[in-house]
């Protein structure tokens, strides 16, 4: 039987970062099970498309993501990227603490 997924690598990614702001590349690649050259080309895909930030912090990338945009989805239009990772990656606000704040566990 032929594997697949519900989700694209560009959502799976965008799950692994809302977990995780600053994740490496090799960690999205291994998390994904794809090459670190194409978890680069979809972190690039997604910071050009404007769905994430890439800001440097010493050495490294930390990633915004632009939760208020819409999903590029036809059938789903009416739904912004944070609807999606609220059920995907569970980052949605609890107990009164600020949108986002909440790291998830690995």
């Amino acid at each position: 039987m032929t594997e697949w997924s519900f989700l694209t690598n560009r959502a799976r990614a965008l799950v692994c970062i809302a977990r995780d702001p600053g994740i490496r590349l090799r960690e999205i690649a291994a998390t994904l099970d794809i090459t670190e050259r194409t978890a680069y080309g979809i972190v690039t895909d997604l910071a050009t498309s404007g769905y994430i930030v890439k800001e440097r912090d010493g050495r490294r990338n930390r990633y915004r993501i632009e939760r208020h945009l819409p999903l590029r989805e036809p059938t789903a239009r009416e739904r912004t990227v944070d609807e999606v990772l609220a059920v995907l990656a569970d980052t949605r606000t609890r107990r009164g603490s600020p949108k986002g704040t909440k790291r998830m566990k690995s």
